[in-house]
């Protein structure tokens, strides 16, 4: 469906090793800035225990994971608003995602230049915030003068957008992203359609050294705390670590793992906090010939979710045969949940929840 996140930072983060850890796409990391110059994109699956039971529970043939696009975007630097390093190109690529993966440098290497001199990330994340910020000031200073000028005819939803666009200015204006600013209705839909830098979700991933995964550093809780000021998620995870297990397989992975005293790889966590970021569910259709994971936006009608199969399937749509993922695998049938009455007949106002096991009946 097209949901897409960007991988953002300064130069020399870690954003490629993270992306090739990802994807295992193998593209250009190294020691210099700018780098990644035109954005490199991966199609990632999301992990979901639910799904694997499922599989193995009806003996499926063929198991398919939901799946999110991830997108490196080249290092910005301070001045990036107004074209400085690669600013107008990196910009436009962020505008083009619908949330941010943040990546902070939180190790020392002395191996690994820092653009700015030194690990502080406090200052990095500023520098990016600052920067999205001033982009999306000049985006709204525009859009001011031309409504201001549409509004002398009068008409009044100019004149409201006008009062709107005044209040999101002043917000900029005051170092805070627009993502922040609470608005009516009407002022959301204005911001929505504005697809302003600051406003999209910003999740910050904390890149480590490999002996501060487990118990991570100071310069963890400061950003941690940063985060949680904005509301914003964290996930800490090592770079180094994750490309390591890229390259290993299954049962080398585990081993590395259980070493390490981690349940799982970092990466897994990142991607299932991109997902939810996202506003993102998953429903499953099971069966022996497949079965697997969906995803649709937070709130979807069952119609719509069907449509994420099929356009057929929206449009013929008659009812829809649900029960939770959870229940399926206690029954361990869905002969038997039908027999415990697990299984019910929802209609097109229902609203699909997290984990729903879905079978679609519909006119062609």
């Amino acid at each position: 469906m097209g949901f897409r996140c960007g991988i953002v930072g300064l130069p020399n983060v870690g954003k490629s090793t993270i992306f090739n850890a990802l994807t295992a796409a193998g593209i250009e990391s190294a020691n210099y800035p700018f780098c990644t110059i035109e954005p490199n994109v991966g199609m990632v699956p999301v992990p979901d225990e639910r799904l694997d039971r499922l599989a193995a529970m009806v003996k499926t043939r063929n198991k398919v994971n939901a799946r999110m696009e991830f997108v490196d975007i080249a290092g910005l630097v301070s001045g990036a608003s107004k074209g400085e390093g690669l600013g107008n190109q990196f910009l436009g690529h962020i505008r083009q995602v619908d949330a941010i993966a943040h990546v902070i440098r939180c190790f020392k290497d002395d191996n690994i230049v820092h653009v700015s001199g030194d690990v502080d990330p406090l200052r990095d994340r500023e520098i990016i915030n600052t920067e999205l910020i001033l982009a999306d000031l000049e985006s709204v200073r525009k859009r001011l003068d031309r409504t201001v000028s549409q509004a002398k005819s009068g008409d009044k939803i100019f004149k409201e957008q006008v009062l709107i666009l005044q209040a999101i200015e002043n917000h900029l204006d005051q170092g805070l992203p627009a993502r922040s600013l609470e608005l009516d209705d009407n002022g959301r839909e204005l911001l929505r359609t504005m697809f302003l830098l600051s406003a999209k979700p910003v999740l910050y991933v904390a890149n480590v050294a490999e002996e501060d995964i487990s118990r991570g550093n100071p310069w963890v809780e400061e950003l941690s705390r940063a985060a949680a000021a904005e509301k914003s998620s964290l996930v800490m995870i090592s770079g180094a670590i994750e490309e390591e297990l890229s390259r290993l397989d299954e049962a080398e992975r585990r081993d590395f793992l259980e070493d390490l005293a981690l349940s799982e790889p970092g990466l897994h966590r990142l991607i299932r906090t991109g997902y939810e970021l996202l506003g993102l569910i998953t429903f499953f259709t099971v069966g022996e010939k497949e079965t697997r994971a969906w995803t649709v936006p937070r709130g979807s009608k069952a119609p719509q979710a069907a449509g994420v199969i099929h356009t057929d399937f929206e449009r013929g749509f008659i009812r829809a045969e649900v029960v939770s993922c959870q229940d399926l695998l206690a029954c361990g049938s869905e002969a038997r949940a039908r027999e415990k009455g697990l299984l019910r007949l929802e209609g097109k106002e229902y609203v699909v929840q997290d984990g729903d096991c879905v079978n679609f009946r519909f006119n062609v």
